[in-house]
């Protein structure tokens, strides 16, 4: 699970870049990259992004508000 869970976090984390990028400088980065905000690569990369964000929200009610970022069997080397 922590991998998705570091997957989830970097994809939120670009997807809060994009949102800055377009809040400062009126640039949308996703729409650049895929030439147009309804594009279909722009489309699927904003899903993505937003189960992403879900799966972290879910996760976290479950897991007690405890995101884990790192292996238990690494953390015990």
């Amino acid at each position: 699970m922590f991998i998705i869970n570091i997957i989830s976090y970097v994809l939120v984390l670009l997807g809060a870049v994009n949102w800055g990028l377009y809040g400062i400088f009126n640039f949308n980065l996703v729409s650049a990259i895929f030439m147009g905000d309804r594009s279909v690569g722009a489309i699927v990369t904003y899903i993505i992004i937003a189960v992403a964000a879900l799966w972290l929200i879910v996760y976290s009610i479950f897991a007690r508000g405890v995101l884990r970022l790192a292996d238990r069997h690494h953390e015990e080397a």
